[in-house]
Order: structure tokens, then sequence, then C-alpha cells
């Protein structure tokens, strides 16, 4: 039996398809262990904005939960990348489509992180 070498190009394409499996791979613990905390652990019935509060009061659950934001955001937008691109065939289009997904993706999760760590400040002084 004969093995062929392929030699994957280092483009934008190559570097999104490695993101998507790492981030899918990242997403994994991170949902699952917010699923067992939230739904099983503490109950989705004892989860108010004291809780929130209390949680977010500390740096790791901050990062934790803008990580899981991120991460899952920007799978979910390389996956609608993926979907665009077979709707928009001219090159110079798409490289427009991926520079306004990147900057909905970047300007949203900054919108998340900042919600995430003022809701936390105004609650605990309020």
């Amino acid at each position: 039996m004969t093995t062929r070498q392929v030699q994957v190009p280092a483009n934008f394409e190559t570097k999104a398809w490695k993101w998507m499996r790492y981030s899918g791979i990242l997403l994994i613990p991170l949902v699952w262990f917010h699923l067992v905390l939230q739904d099983v652990i503490v109950g989705v019935h004892d989860i108010n904005a004291s809780y929130v509060a209390l949680r977010w009061a500390t740096r790791f659950w901050q990062a934790y939960d803008i990580l899981l934001l991120g991460f899952a955001f920007a799978h979910g937008m390389n996956g609608l990348r993926q979907v665009l691109r077979d709707f928009v065939h001219k090159e110079q289009t798409m490289r427009v489509v991926h520079i306004v997904l990147f900057i909905v993706w970047a300007a949203l999760t900054f919108m998340g992180a900042y919600a995430v760590i003022m809701a936390t400040n105004s609650i605990l002084a309020g």
C-alpha cells in the first residue's frame, strides 16, 4: 500500500477549518460543565440575579463565561461564514463578508464581556 502526501496551503480557509475544530473541542468541556453546574447542581429554579452576581463576583467565573461566549459565538460565526460561501461567489465580496463577520463577532463578544463585568459591578453596588 502506498501513501500519498498532500501539501495543505497555510491560507485563511485552512486556519478557519482548524479553528472550527479547536473551538469545538474547547466548547465541549465548557458547555458540559456549565450545563451540569447550572441545571443539575444549582437548578434552574434557584438561579436569580443575586446568584449570578455572586458567581460573577470572581474573575474566574467572569473569564469562564466570557470564554464560553467568545468560543461559542466564534464557532457559530465560522459556521455562518461557511454557509455564506455557498451563496457568495466573488472573491472580493467574500473578503468583505469575512471582515464584516469578524467585526460583528468582535463587537458582540466585547459587548457580552462588558455586560458580564459591568452587570456584576452594578448588582453588587446596588
